[in-house]
């Protein structure tokens, strides 16, 4: 794909998609960082109603350590793999409270030495919370970029590399939110709605799929 077309993507997208955030509603980096967390194979539906009861009585490292891991598998049953989950909280918090002063650090490194972060959670932390110009891939970002060629790779860490790459530095903020909010609801995996998407006559995808 050519860079023009990709600026133009990215055009498209920003007038398409308003003050494009996460779904996922937080207060903090702590809280932030939990529910990413425990968004891994859930949705953030069900994350935000999860969170909605855990955040009203546990919304610091200390007061989550202080539940223990068998009180948090009570918050976030419903959420899929909860019980490694729950350890995993339960040992950040520890980490957090005994090597970060209590906060989240805002340093790639230190958030994927926390249990259960990848590169994808650190990365959402940085860019949500910290403001920094880092692109999260998710299975939603990988497909798009794929199927558009936007940024073509095999492995979620080769799609980021080339995302950082070509996006240009004023687009990368925003960049993560508007492609994952493009491909939770317009490029979606199975079906996607290539008759309402504002980027169809730039996709590469040769099997775009219209309404009957």
């Amino acid at each position: 794909m050519k860079q023009k077309t990709r600026i133009e993507i990215l055009e498209r997208l920003k007038a398409h998609i308003k003050d494009p955030t996460t779904e996922l509603i937080y207060h903090t980096p702590f809280e932030l960082l939990i529910a990413v967390l425990l968004s891994a194979q859930a949705t953030d539906v069900s994350v935000n109603k999860a969170t909605k009861s855990l955040f009203a009585v546990a919304n610091t490292p200390e007061a989550m350590l202080a539940l223990g891991v068998e009180s948090l598998k009570e918050y976030i049953r419903t959420i899929g793999l909860f019980n490694s989950k729950a350890q995993n909280i339960i040992k950040t918090c520890q980490i957090l409270i005994t090597q970060h002063h209590s906060e989240v650090p805002e340093d790639f490194a230190h958030l994927v030495a926390l249990p259960g972060v990848g590169r994808k959670t650190a990365n959402v932390v940085l860019n949500t919370a910290f403001g920094w110009p880092t692109i999260a891939v998710d299975t939603h970002i990988f497909r798009l970029c794929n199927r558009t060629g936007f940024a073509c790779g095999k492995t979620v860490e080769a799609v980021e590399d080339k995302l950082l790459q070509v996006v240009p530095a004023d687009y990368k903020i925003n960049c993560h939110h508007w492609f994952i909010l493009h491909g939770r609801y317009t490029c979606i995996a199975r079906k996607p709605r290539c008759g309402s998407c504002v980027i169809e006559d730039l996709c590469e995808f040769k099997d775009k799929v219209y309404p009957e």
